[in-house]
C-alpha cells in the first residue's frame, strides 16, 4: 500500500505531478530537507490526530509547531497525536511517509497557514523515502484542504515567514496590476 496508492491517486486525480523517489530516508523533516535540497520549512510534515473521535490530518510546514491553544479552539476539543499504528490502518502511509494523499480512511485534511510562506512544499508520498513537489494551493485543492492556523513557528523563523508572506503579498499586488494571471 503506501506508495501505491499514492501512485493511483495522483495517476487520477494530477497525472502531471512526479514522485520523487530517493534511496536515502526523508523519514523526519531534517533528513527529508537535506536530501531534498530544500528550507525544513518547506517540508509539508502530515500529522495525525484525533479530537475526541474524530480522526484528522494537519499538513503543516516543516518548521511550524504545533499550537495546543490553538487546535482546541479551532476543533472545539483537546487533540491526542496518533498512535503509528492507528496512522497506518487509516492512512495505509508508514509513519515518516504519511501524506494527505492516497488515504485509505475518508479523514477530513487541515493545511496549517504556515504552509503559506513557500511557493513549492514537498509533502511525503506514502514512504519514507518519497516526496511530492507543489505548491500549498494545489496541495489544498488537491485534498479538498480546509486552510486553518493551528501552529506556531519557531521565534527564529518568525521574521523569514513574514518575509516571504510580504514578497508573496507584493507579487500577487504587482500581477493583479499588470493583468497577469496568479501562478498555481
Amino acid at each position: 500500500m503506501g506508495i501505491e496508492t499514492v501512485r493511483q491517486f495522483f495517476a487520477e486525480h494530477a497525472p502531471d505531478v512526479n514522485i520523487e523517489e530517493l534511496e536515502t530516508s526523508t523519514a523526519t523533516v531534517q533528513l527529508a530537507a537535506e536530501a531534498h535540497g530544500v528550507a525544513p520549512g518547506q517540508i509539508a510534515k502530515t500529522l495525525a490526530f484525533k479530537v475526541g473521535e474524530r480522526p484528522l490530518l494537519i499538513v503543516a510546514s516543516g518548521d511550524a509547531r504545533i499550537d495546543n491553544r490553538k487546535i482546541r479552539d479551532t476543533f472545539s476539543g483537546k487533540a491526542k497525536m496518533l498512535d503509528a499504528e492507528t496512522v497506518m490502518e487509516l492512512t495505509s502511509h508508514p509513519v515518516g511517509g504519511v501524506c494527505p494523499f492516497g488515504l485509505a480512511t475518508d479523514l477530513p485534511v487541515y493545511c496549517d497557514e504556515s504552509l503559506h510562506a513557500y511557493d513549492e512544499v514537498l509533502p511525503a508520498a506514502g514512504s519514507p523515502t518519497s516526496a511530492v513537489r507543489l505548491s500549498p494551493k494545489r496541495l489544498a485543492e488537491l485534498v479538498n484542504a480546509k486552510w486553518v492556523d493551528v501552529c506556531k513557528l519557531p521565534e527564529s523563523d518568525y521574521l523569514l515567514s513574514s518575509q516571504a508572506n510580504a514578497k508573496h503579498l507584493e507579487t500577487s499586488i504587482e500581477q493583479y496590476h499588470s493583468g497577469q494571471p496568479k501562478p498555481n
